[in-house]
């Protein structure tokens, strides 16, 4: 690292706020304070960027004037989601200031639909991917009977919101099928219902969201998911949770809580098979599969797996269940001074502003 008074760069951390904390906002007062620390540290002048859709206006203005814009901003927030966001991104990457995670990379890496488009890499599962309504009724019901517990992601959301395990429960027939289900929220219990009221709940998936994707529910979920930070196309640490989404609940008793996230540093010994399969394999071969431009990664964004079916030698496989690029925090201590580099490199490929 080095320190320099002559902060050449400017770039702007964006995430969602209202207009009191856009006038009032210190960095040192936010949760990203370390972010804005580290970025001094290398050179960079940054400022806060507080977003709502009644301000896009003025915040588009600010970004007008910056090298490159940090977001961190969830698809669902403030009971909206980020159309006006993304298309104002779009505008001001347009006049040359990077964005990252820019909204078209979003698009491609960030939403469910990832783990269809990659199932043939070796983090995949059986993924299927339903684009209408009528779809999801025709295939779901002979999945459940045929291959177990499912579950069922909305293609674009947070925080388990849309997010469910669905076990068929015994029945005559397909037609007259009940299912058990599960949302991954926090304090979410089992429902028992018909499989038809459940289909029709899922049905507002489909307006804007792209549709729903479908994976095999992984058996191990119990022994924890692995979050695995990434720095452009390196690992800057990992995340180990006991986590009880999506886990039954015992009889009668509350939900679950999950236990806290571990932090871990990218030299973690558990996860060098895991981040070695990351660097060498799954990135090169995800942005190939995407057609993704290498430059244009997100400078922050993370990969959370499941325990796989173990190997005939005992050894571990990871199964994917979501990519974030959206609004990844918290992170590991280690990633504030990388995620600063990075902003760096970005940073001096384009003339300063």
């Amino acid at each position: 690292m080095r320190e320099t008074s002559d902060k050449r760069f400017r770039i702007a951390v964006l995430w969602a706020g209202d207009r009191a904390a856009r006038d009032s906002t210190r960095p040192q007062d936010t949760r990203y304070n370390r972010i804005f620390d580290e970025l001094a540290t290398v050179g960079i002048k940054a400022e806060p960027a507080v977003y709502g859709d009644a301000m896009v206006a003025e915040v588009r203005e600010q970004l007008r004037h910056v090298d490159g814009v940090l977001v961190w901003v969830n698809p669902i927030f403030d009971g909206g989601n980020r159309a006006m966001l993304d298309a104002m991104l779009r505008d001001v990457a347009s006049t040359g200031v990077w964005v990252s995670a820019h909204p078209d990379v979003i698009l491609k890496m960030g939403t469910k639909e990832i783990l269809h488009r990659t199932k043939h890499l070796s983090w995949g599962s059986d993924t299927r991917i339903y684009r209408t309504f009528a779809e999801l009724c025709d295939m779901l019901p002979r999945l459940l009977e045929s291959e177990g517990p499912r579950v069922l992601k909305r293609n674009r959301g947070n925080g388990g919101q849309g997010v469910w395990k669905v076990e068929r429960l015994e029945s005559a027939t397909i037609r007259e099928a009940r299912v058990r289900v599960l949302e991954a929220t926090r304090g979410s219990v089992p429902q028992d219902l018909p499989l038809e009221a459940f289909l029709q709940r899922c049905s507002s998936y489909f307006e804007s969201d792209g549709g729903v994707v479908d994976q095999p529910f992984q058996p191990r979920l119990s022994d924890g998911m692995i979050r695995c930070y990434m720095g452009a196309d390196k690992v800057i640490g990992f995340g180990h949770q006991l986590i009880k989404a999506l886990v039954t609940p015992p009889a009668g008793g509350p939900a679950p809580e999950s236990g806290p996230r571990i932090m871990h540093d990218a030299s973690a010994p558990a996860f060098q098979a895991l981040r070695t399969r990351m660097e060498t394999e799954w990135v090169p071969q995800m942005i190939t599969t995407l057609k993704i431009d290498s430059t244009a990664l997100p400078i922050v964004w993370d990969a959370d797996f499941l325990y796989g079916p173990r190997t005939m030698s005992s050894d571990d496989t990871y199964v994917l269940c979501e990519i974030n690029v959206s609004s990844v925090f918290p992170v590991p201590d280690a990633a504030p001074p990388a995620i600063a580099e990075l902003c760096l490199q970005r940073c001096m490929r384009v003339r300063p502003r």
